[in-house]
């Protein structure tokens, strides 16, 4: 049987897919770990989603993000036998956004996060893909796509926020608007 524990982090110290062994705290652990927890709230958004090809896209993202946290796992290290992001990755993010568009009034007002479990888990989404974007902007390493990869994350917050008024608007659900007043 082989055990799910190593013990090799009881120090704080944690090892990279590349070998290297970095403190837990440090900003490349800080970015992957949340790469994860973003990943765990697209899961969580899936669970709630009846419509099955929104969940194919969200399928589709959960593995991009999972490549995401390996490539910074990697630390630079070059490894054949991991996905690397492309171009077409950020493409399919725009036509979905511009697919869900397309049947939404334009906005006038910012919208307040809430509505229903599917708007608000979106919500939840988009905020977390916004902090994993900072959290990769704040490691200073040489991450070959890098640049990619933030341009990825930024549309993938859009996608959330398309999807959460997508949602608003197929299940009926009047967005709450705030009021600068």
């Amino acid at each position: 049987m082989s055990k799910i524990y190593t013990k090799s982090g009881d120090q704080g110290e944690t090892s990279l897919a590349s070998g290297k062994r970095l403190s837990k705290h440090d900003a490349l652990i800080e970015a992957y770990g949340t790469v994860d927890e973003l990943n765990s709230f697209v899961g969580d958004l899936m669970a709630t989603c009846s419509i099955a090809s929104i969940n194919e896209e969200l399928s589709a993202v959960q593995y991009i993000l999972f490549n995401i946290g390996s490539e910074l796992a990697r630390d630079g290290v070059v490894n054949d036998n991991y996905p690397e992001m492309k171009a077409s990755d950020v493409n399919s993010l725009e036509l979905w956004i511009d697919h869900y568009t397309e049947s939404l009034e334009p906005m006038t007002a910012f919208i307040l996060p809430s509505g229903s479990p599917t708007i608000s888990k979106a919500h939840i989404c988009r905020t977390v893909c916004r902090r994993v974007e900072r959290r990769v902007l704040a490691v200073d390493r040489d991450v070959d796509s890098r640049d990619l990869i933030l341009m990825y994350l930024n549309r993938l917050s859009d996608y959330f926020f398309t999807l959460a008024r997508y949602f608003a608007h197929i299940e009926g659900v009047k967005q709450s608007l705030w009021n600068a007043k």
